[in-house]
């Protein structure tokens, strides 16, 4: 299909996009009439005559559509393979069974809460997985350490997407790969390039550190860790009532710790090997960083799913850790789980090939900022702002990666190209930031039910957390707009969390003691 230069009418399809998601809190909805807009616009331009604009703009946007699903079909092929292998893995018991290690072994307050975050690290394939089971298993260990379950759902939600965000082996690296390469950057490449520049994911890693290790509390969380301690009942507790989607899994007496740690090696061992397979590395003369730079992350993803899900067939059906017919229906479950997830991505690269093979918007925005220096050096900034506003109101991060990264790749590249993997790390950033701190965020809920939280308990207690990194990412990504170094970017992103952690802990240090 050729493409049409419309001027500021290519601006349409991701302005309608936003406006609806923040006015309806429905991606799928908004992305569809985004892309509808978009192929109207286009139509007009290449027919005549109603009936034939509408009939072409049909045809134009199936043809997108099956273009871009086939394109990328081994993307949807490896989030299945995940869905089916996270289902397995939670029959199999493996995380039952750390947690009944967990509570043999953990000492003290600051040992669960390390050990809640080890295990938020450890299960980093898919946020789903990671809240359910993470709440589950080590739910018993905090209520025995006196810890309130408001701080263990903030620990379970900050070791969720911040810890997906920047595994190149998850779920999410899989959606931000495809879309990346769909904006014609070098996928995995490029995905790895940004984590560094991930400030929000990065720095909630080290908040947590901080606040497991440390007694630093404020906001809301101080009220409830104080209430936790005394031992004092809190009314607003969510007893056992077994209507999550994890209690709905019969989990097997016969797992261990294995069936959890063995699975994930295997998938993160041969997702190296496949990508460097897929890159040609073992056909020979080349470095490694070469084979991963000419890898296809798709296929090799696809490869390594099929592969850990075939060893934890045998790992698990060998010993008798589930029967034959728990492991198919773990499958066909685990497959189910991702269908939101196939739609999602398919109309995320539907609209990015809208607005770039068809409208140009990317080329149009860049005229538009083209030789202002001030305007490339805000970027970033901008960037993380728009994307945290808009996660937060859909509640999606990976609705905010469909609609922004094809727009701010293209603008990069027009307007200030040596910015476009701090930019695009700055989506990425604010879209987990958004998504994090959204009261209808799906991790959110999931890590609210996971830690038998009240939910607005959990998300008035985060929030205070959450903006005291988003505030430092602010600094950071000025700092990094303005002069493109990873180290002061840092320097100032850093200072920026621990002064803003000692003033507030110091001033509800005074509050309490009042």
């Amino acid at each position: 299909m050729e493409m049409h230069t419309v001027g500021i009418l290519s601006l349409l399809p991701p302005i309608i996009a936003i406006i609806l998601a923040l006015k309806t809190k429905e991606v799928i909805f908004s992305l569809i009439v985004g892309i509808l807009s978009g192929t109207l616009i286009y139509s007009i331009y290449d027919t005549d005559g109603i009936v034939q604009v509408g009939t072409r703009t049909v045809e134009v946007t199936m043809n997108l559509m099956a273009q871009k699903f086939s394109e990328n079909s081994s993307i949807i092929i490896f989030l299945g393979l995940l869905g089916a292998i996270v289902v397995v893995v939670t029959k199999a018991g493996g995380s039952k069974a750390y947690g009944e290690w967990a509570v043999k072994k953990i000492k003290s307050r600051k040992g669960a809460k390390i050990a809640t975050f080890i295990l938020g690290i450890i299960i980093f394939i898919d946020d789903y997985f990671n809240c359910l089971t993470v709440g589950t298993v080590m739910r018993p260990v905090t209520d025995k350490y006196k810890i309130s379950r408001e701080k263990l759902a903030y620990i379970i939600d900050a070791t969720a997407a911040p810890i997906c965000i920047i595994a190149p082996v998850s779920s999410w690296a899989a959606s931000v790969i495809s879309q990346m390469s769909d904006s014609g950057l070098n996928g995995i490449q490029d995905f790895v390039k940004t984590i560094p520049y991930n400030l929000y994911a990065l720095l909630t890693i080290i908040m947590v550190l901080i606040v497991s290790l440390t007694k630093i509390e404020f906001g809301k969380m101080a009220k409830y860790e104080n209430i936790a301690l005394e031992g004092k009942e809190n009314e607003d507790v969510v007893e056992d009532d077994e209507d999550d989607e994890l209690s709905k899994i019969n989990i097997s007496e016969k797992g261990t710790v294995f069936d959890l740690v063995i699975p994930i090696l295997v998938l993160i061992i041969s997702s190296v090997v496949s990508m460097l397979y897929v890159g040609g590395y073992f056909n020979g003369g080349m470095t490694l960083a070469e084979g991963f730079g000419n890898t296809n992350a798709g296929p090799a993803l696809a490869i390594s799913g099929f592969f850990t899900l075939i060893v934890t067939f045998v790992l698990f059906i060998s010993r008798k850790v589930l029967t034959f017919k728990e492991f198919m229906s773990g499958i066909s479950t685990g497959v189910k789980s991702m269908v939101s997830a196939f739609i999602i991505l398919t109309l995320a690269w539907t609209i990015s090939g809208v607005c770039r093979d068809l409208l140009n918007t990317g080329g149009y925005v860049g005229s538009l900022v083209e030789g202002s220096s001030v305007a490339g050096m805000l970027i970033p900034v901008v960037a993380f702002c728009v994307a945290g506003l808009l996660a937060f109101s859909m509640g999606t991060s990976w609705g905010t990666f469909g609609i922004l990264i094809p727009i701010i790749a293209v603008v990069c590249k027009e307007t200030a190209p040596e910015l476009t993997i701090i930019s695009l790390s700055a989506v990425l950033a604010g879209s987990v930031f958004g998504d994090h701190c959204s009261p209808i965020s799906d991790t959110t809920i999931l890590s609210s039910a996971g830690a038998r939280c009240n939910h607005i308990n959990h998300v008035s207690t985060q929030i205070p957390y959450t903006l005291v990194v988003a505030v430092s990412c602010v600094v950071g990504y000025i700092v990094a707009g303005l002069t493109a170094n990873l180290l002061l970017t840092w320097v100032f992103a850093l200072t920026t969390l621990l002064t803003i952690l000692f003033i507030l802990y110091t001033k509800t240090k005074k509050e309490l003691k009042n």
